[in-house]
């Protein structure tokens, strides 16, 4: 069974910090192109950074020096570092796994874990 766990959400002041996890299980995490995305309250899903199989990695600009991604391969785990948190970070975050196999893409999803920023 294919399961993406988020965890490391929670209530955190305005610039402070939070690193949250997402445990990979039941497909190849290594062969997975690896991404963040958030959801706030009344908005569209948003793309936040890409972590490819290489480890290349890309960010959003709202995000970008603020946020690190980074992966675990031994560990089956993404990581996502988040300093100088904004009350506008706040949102579900979800973490999502994708490759191209037979000819399609494939895509996995966590459940989400709740970040507010607010004092």
């Amino acid at each position: 069974e294919v399961q993406l766990v988020e965890s490391g959400g929670g209530l955190v002041q305005p610039g402070g910090s939070l690193t949250l996890s997402c445990a990979a299980s039941g497909f190849m995490f290594s062969s997975s192109h690896m991404t963040w995305l958030r959801q706030a309250p009344g908005k569209a899903l948003e793309w936040i950074s890409t972590i490819s199989t290489l480890e290349t990695t890309t960010y959003a600009d709202s995000v970008k020096g603020r946020f690190t991604i980074t992966r675990d391969n031994a560990k089956n785990t993404l990581y996502l570092q988040m300093n100088s948190l904004k009350p506008e970070d706040t949102a579900v975050y979800y973490c999502n796994a994708y490759s191209y196999r037979l000819g399609r893409r494939w895509d996995y999803w966590g459940q989400g874990t709740q970040v507010t920023v607010s004092s």
